[in-house]
């Protein structure tokens, strides 16, 4: 075979740096519209991209030639040059260093894109935190230690 094949849809979970409640309105819809265009330009095809005030969630196609960790890395360096670059003398902005990712099997696609569409009346009932800690267990991933 030539060319690599796949299909991975990928949900990754990211925090600005320190929890601040950062991506308001109009940031919010123009960070999500630079996401979208961004991961297309990756080779990523884009589902969804929502979030709240303090995090993102997106759900993509993994390009087969890009881990989850390159493309990441491209998004948070990117999107932080961008949003920076857009507000000249106000306080700097970035990101937490790391991330949630999770594969998200075809059947499952349609429910990770209500979640994701749906994360204002979510977070009505959930914080950040708790949601982080739910979905890590939900895919296995609570340590002993954390439980």
């Amino acid at each position: 075979m030539s060319e690599p094949h796949s299909k991975i849809w990928t949900h990754v979970i990211f925090a600005t740096r320190l929890g601040a409640p950062f991506l308001t309105p109009p940031l919010d819809t123009r960070l999500y519209n630079y996401l979208h265009e961004y991961l297309l330009s990756l080779g990523c095809p884009v589902r969804a991209i929502n979030g709240m005030p303090d995090h993102i969630h997106m759900l993509f196609l993994q390009n087969p030639r890009l881990s989850v960790a390159e493309i990441m890395k491209k998004i948070k360096g990117q999107t932080t040059r961008w949003i920076n670059q857009d507000r000249p003398g106000q306080k700097k902005f970035g990101w937490e260093p790391g991330y949630a990712a999770f594969s998200v099997s075809e059947s499952q696609v349609q429910k990770a894109f209500d979640y994701i569409s749906n994360q204002k009346e979510h977070h009505m009932k959930e914080n950040l935190a708790d949601e982080y800690d739910h979905i890590l267990e939900l895919h296995g991933l609570k340590l002993p230690q954390d439980l």
